[in-house]
């Protein structure tokens, strides 16, 4: 038994995935090399010293807002691609709300689930984005909570904002728990 490991479900998604493996077509990020371990993590500072976390955005399907999300709370911008070996090891999966974005998270969940994923890839958490303005429909809000039960979610409201493309003010305080997760909470609106 390992220890200094969280006891939970998401057990099974935390620490190091198995080596590479092809990706079905349609079943996710495409496979590049493998990424060296311990790669994109932040250097040991002085002792008690706090470092951000970096990490890799990995939208789980097109448009998911894995760029916009980059550019506003930091780390590295994968798109569907797996990180490389340069790029922060620790991934957080981004989709829409929508119905065929949590089909498509529960898909890239399942290839850390099975080792299917590059080796030295740790999956910290599931970053949802608001597809519209407005209250999730109850059936989707279900689908959230079953992926919740397996690993950290957090969401993101509506930014019209982002929309027009003016990602200059910051994280919305709704999404306060990512930014203090990313290290921009420096940064919330």
């Amino acid at each position: 038994m390992q220890t200094g490991v969280r006891p939970g479900p998401e057990i099974w998604l935390r620490g190091p995935a198995g080596g590479a493996r092809p990706v079905p077509p349609g079943g996710g990020p495409s496979s590049p090399p493998v990424p060296s371990p311990g790669s994109g993590r932040p250097a040991a500072g002085p002792p008690g010293a706090v470092t951000p976390r970096r990490f890799s955005w990995l939208a789980t399907h097109g448009g998911a807002g894995a760029t916009t999300l980059a550019a506003v709370y930091g780390g590295q911008d994968c798109g569907r691609e797996w990180p490389r070996p340069a790029d922060p090891s620790s991934v957080l999966l981004v989709a829409r709300t929508h119905a065929s974005g949590l089909d498509a998270t529960v898909q890239v969940l399942e290839l850390f689930r099975r080792g299917e994923t590059p080796g030295g890839l740790d999956l910290d958490a599931v970053v949802l984005v608001a597809d519209a303005p407005g209250r999730l429909p109850r059936p989707l809000d279900r689908r959230i909570r079953l992926i919740e039960s397996v690993i950290d979610v957090y969401r993101v409201p509506w930014v019209p904002a982002w929309r027009l493309g003016d990602l200059a003010g910051g994280p919305p305080r709704e999404a306060e728990a990512l930014a203090r997760l990313t290290g921009a909470a420096g940064r919330i609106r």
